[in-house]
C-alpha cells in the first residue's frame, strides 16, 4: 500500500465515497474515522507532538512524562487496542518490559490492502500473541474484524478493549452526547485523578451517575465543568445481542459510533479527562473521552482482574486457550444527522 504521513507519523490510508480511515502501523492505532461530507474525524488527536512508539527512547523522550505509561503517550492516537491486559500492568509485568494495555499499543504492525480494504499484522513477542485485523469499508460504515492467535502452550485469562477515544473539534464541553445499551454501571474504587466529580464506587443505572456534591450527573452529556476527571463501567444490556454507543456533535451535525457483539465485550468504559492532568505530556491541556469497549469494566492488573473475577454478575476478563485463535467483530459508524441517533444496529 502506499505511504503517507497523518500528524508527522508513518500512515496507512483507505477511503470510498463516504469516509476516509488512517492507521498507523506504530501502536496500530485507528487515527481517523473521516466524514468526507464534513471533514469530521471525531476520533481524538493528542495536542503534543507524538512519536513512533517503536522508536521511542525514554532517555530522549522524556516529554512524554518518566512513568511507565510514557511509550504508551509517546504514540497513542484515535482507537488503540489494549490486550492482553486493560490498564497498568503488575510490578513483575512492568520489569519485564510490559507497559500500560499490553503490547497491542505500542508494538509495529505490518500494513497491506487495497483501496478499500486493508490487514493489519503484528506479534506480541512478550504475550506471545499474533494478532491480525482486517478493516473493510462498506458505504459510512467500516467492518473491522480481529484475530488473537495464542502462540504459548497454556490456557491464560486476558483482557481485549477497543480504546476508542473522541476529542475536539467534535467532542464539546456541555454540547456533545452520547447514547449507549448500558445498563448497571459503576464509578471507579479509587479516586481517579484529582479532579474526579462522581462518587467513588457507586453503583448507579445508566445514565445518572452520583455525584460527589449530592446530585445526579447526566453522562449522555459531556461535562459543562472547566476542569474533571472520571471512569465508569457500565454493563451492557443483557437482553439484547448487540451493543452500542453512538455520540452526537450539535456544532457539525454528525453522528459516531460503534456497535459490537455483547458476548465479546460485556463491558464499555466511559473515560474523561478535561484538563485534569497537569504532568507531561498532558500539562493541563486536553479533552478527551474515552469510550472503550471490551471484556473487562476498570482498567486495573492482570492479577487484579482475575482475582475480582466477576463485577455486577459479569466476568471481568476472558479466557485465551492455548495456541487458540479468538475473533471479534465489531463496526464504526459515521453519518450526517440532525439529532442524537438512539441506538446503533448490526449493518445487514
Amino acid at each position: 500500500m502506499p505511504e503517507s504521513k497523518y500528524n508527522g507519523r508513518r500512515a496507512f490510508s483507505i477511503e470510498n465515497s463516504d469516509i476516509h480511515v488512517t492507521v498507523l502501523p506504530g501502536g496500530g492505532h485507528i487515527a481517523a474515522i473521516l466524514d468526507k461530507r464534513s471533514g469530521v474525524n471525531p476520533l481524538w488527536s493528542p495536542v503534543w507532538n507524538s512519536v513512533d512508539p517503536v522508536n521511542f527512547d525514554a532517555t530522549r523522550h522524556r516529554e512524554f512524562g518518566t512513568g511507565a505509561d510514557a511509550r504508551l503517550l509517546a504514540g497513542i492516537m484515535g482507537q488503540n487496542l489494549c490486550l492482553d491486559i486493560f490498564g497498568g500492568p503488575s510490578p513483575e509485568e512492568e520489569a519485564a518490559g510490559i507497559t500500560p494495555h499490553g503490547e497491542g499499543s505500542v508494538v509495529g504492525f505490518d500494513v497491506s490492502g487495497t483501496e478499500s480494504q486493508l490487514t493489519m499484522k503484528a506479534l506480541f513477542p512478550l504475550a506471545q500473541i499474533h494478532f491480525e485485523r482486517r478493516i473493510e469499508l462498506h458505504g459510512s460504515a467500516v467492518r473491522i474484524l480481529e484475530t488473537a492467535e495464542s502462540l504459548a502452550a497454556f490456557d491464560r485469562p486476558i483482557c481485549w478493549t477497543q480504546h476508542a477515544t473522541l476529542g475536539p473539534p467534535f467532542l464539546e464541553n456541555g454540547r456533545t452526547q452520547f447514547r449507549a445499551s448500558a445498563t448497571k454501571s459503576k464509578v471507579f474504587e479509587s479516586e481517579f485523578g484529582t479532579d474526579a466529580y462522581l462518587k467513588t464506587g457507586a453503583e448507579f443505572e445508566w445514565p445518572l451517575g452520583p455525584g460527589k456534591d449530592g446530585t445526579y450527573k447526566d453522562l449522555r452529556v459531556m461535562n459543562l465543568a472547566a476542569v474533571s476527571s472520571g471512569y465508569t463501567a457500565h454493563v451492557m444490556d443483557e437482553a439484547r445481542e448487540h451493543a452500542f454507543f453512538t455520540a452526537w456533535s450539535p456544532s457539525s451535525n454528525v453522528s459516531f459510533g460503534y456497535v459490537w457483539k455483547r458476548a465479546d465485550f460485556p463491558w464499555l468504559g466511559i473515560w474523561e479527562e478535561n484538563h485534569s492532568r497537569t504532568g507531561s505530556p498532558w500539562n493541563g491541556r486536553s479533552l478527551t473521552r474515552g469510550m472503550e469497549f471490551g471484556a473487562s469494566p476498570f482498567p486495573e492488573s492482570r492479577k487484579e482482574a482475575v482475582a475480582r473475577g466477576r463485577l455486577l454478575g459479569v466476568p471481568t476478563y476472558r479466557w485465551l486457550p492455548a495456541r487458540t485463535k479468538l475473533q471479534v467483530e465489531y463496526w464504526a459508524v459515521i453519518r450526517r444527522t440532525d439529532a442524537p441517533v438512539e441506538s446503533l444496529e448490526w449493518p445487514a
